[in-house]
């Protein structure tokens, strides 16, 4: 397992090499730099701008920036923001936890919601209610997670004349506060993913429930409710999991809307005020943050299937 473990974060690390690389690329192709868009209105000359550029290391060929950020980046210093001036890193761990924080409540949800439904579903399987439950998380896939966000806003406002607390408050300062901001931005993300834990938390639960093994529990005596639960789901859960971490990326990237219709002051709405003004390095940083969270919680995915699976631990 230590061996497996090693050759992951070696082929991760490769991983994030190639994902930044290619993002430091993209982000210098677009149109427009940061220093046109700090002086545009200030009648600065050609020789200030010039200048500017000299002074944020913006004057060097992509190449050249590149491997400044890199070996900046291998000794922990992520560099400066471009507008702010403030570290990088600071800002970074000053708004990863409202992230995690949403990811999290996303995945509790979406598997508190999804796993139950799923398994009724193949219990029930070709009635009525598996059909119902079977249209409804077709339209859970279906419905993209900002337009979901934006209409139970508008609904919640005029319906019912209530919107989130405006001001962030952490779940230290307020726990109250802090829940009723974070429970719509976690539905909108957990509606999506609870949708496709419950079509696998189904097709699974139906494989197990048909194999000869499933037939000899209950030619035993065993109870229904001890064969779907204990022998059933469980040798399911190894694909639930494999979906759930692999929702991840999906996760992350859902957050970089959410948190900003929602007023979130995470690494998602950082990303993307950061992209608006070309905060390089801010950009760049939560990149590669966002990738190493998705390849650890892959790592942690592959090593749990042995506590699901006792199978994969004999091998």
């Amino acid at each position: 397992m230590i061996e497996y473990i090693v050759r992951r974060l070696i082929f991760g690390i490769f991983v994030l090499f190639i994902m930044t690389t290619f993002i430091f690329i993209i982000m210098r192709a677009v149109p427009g730099d940061v220093v046109t868009l700090q002086l545009a209105n200030s009648g600065a000359s050609a020789e200030q701008m010039e200048a500017l550029k000299v002074e944020m290391g913006l004057d060097k060929s992509v190449l050249g920036q590149l491997v400044d950020w890199g070996t900046n980046a291998i000794q922990g210093d992520l560099g400066k923001s471009l507008w702010s001036g403030h570290q990088v890193s600071q800002i970074i761990l000053e708004r990863l936890p409202v992230t995690i924080q949403l990811a999290i409540m996303s995945i509790i949800l979406a598997i508190i919601i999804g796993i139950p439904i799923g398994v009724i579903s193949a219990v029930k399987q070709n009635t009525f209610i598996d059909h119902f439950l079977k249209v409804i998380s077709i339209g859970g896939l279906s419905i993209p997670n900002f337009w979901l966000g934006l209409i139970l806003l508008t609904v919640l406002s005029l319906a019912l004349n209530w919107i989130p607390p405006l001001g962030y408050q952490s779940f230290a300062e307020n726990p109250i506060v802090n829940l009723q901001q974070m429970f719509l931005p976690a539905i909108c993300l957990a509606i999506t993913l609870s949708a496709s834990i419950v079509r696998m938390t189904r097709s699974a639960v139906l494989e197990v429930l048909h194999s000869e093994f499933i037939r000899t529990v209950r030619a035993k005596g065993a109870k229904e409710g001890i064969v779907i639960f204990k022998h059933a789901l469980r040798n399911s859960l190894v694909s639930v999991i494999t979906l759930i971490g692999l929702q991840v990326g999906y996760l992350l990237g859902g957050t970089v809307v959410l948190e900003s219709i929602f007023a979130l002051p995470g690494l998602g709405s950082l990303i993307f005020e950061s992209v608006l003004v070309r905060d390089y390095p801010i950009v760049q940083s939560t990149v590669l943050v966002f990738g190493a969270m998705f390849l650890l919680v892959n790592l942690i995915v592959d090593v749990m299937y042995g506590w699901v699976d006792p199978r994969i631990r004999a091998k």
